[in-house]
């Protein structure tokens, strides 16, 4: 069998730049500018060591809207924190918009869920609460 290794999460934005620097505002993502082989502009994330890559949407590509969760394939990203409470009160002094606030899961287990541009939604997870 081939092995296999987790390599990106990619996004689609009608304003890549925008949403590039949501997600530095919010999390701290390292923003990472290039220029694709076609000579585009390419932006890209390092989010806690997790590579994520946004691809601008061209106005005159259509798009569906993106979905309500629960739903059916990938539903959300999930990073992991300490002291949740502290980090989601943060977060909406950024002006993030929480959908669930922190609760506990089982002992010692907090999470709480953020939308992100276009609807992404974003858990924080912390495994240490107290």
């Amino acid at each position: 069998m081939a092995a296999f290794a987790y390599d990106h999460i990619h996004l689609r934005s009608p304003n890549a730049e925008e949403t590039a620097q949501w997600y530095e505002r919010m999390f701290g993502a390292e923003i990472i500018r290039s220029i694709q082989s076609d000579g585009r502009p390419r932006i890209d994330l390092n989010l806690g060591g997790v590579a994520v890559f946004i691809a601008q949407a061209p106005a005159e590509q259509a798009v569906g809207e993106p979905p309500q969760p629960p739903y059916l394939g990938l539903e959300h990203i999930g990073l992991r924190v300490e002291g949740i409470d502290a980090v989601v009160a943060e977060l909406k002094q950024k002006g993030a918009e929480f959908t669930v606030e922190p609760k506990t899961i089982r002992p010692g287990v907090r999470i709480a869920f953020l939308r992100g541009p276009q609807n992404v939604h974003i858990e924080l997870l912390d495994r240490n609460a107290a």
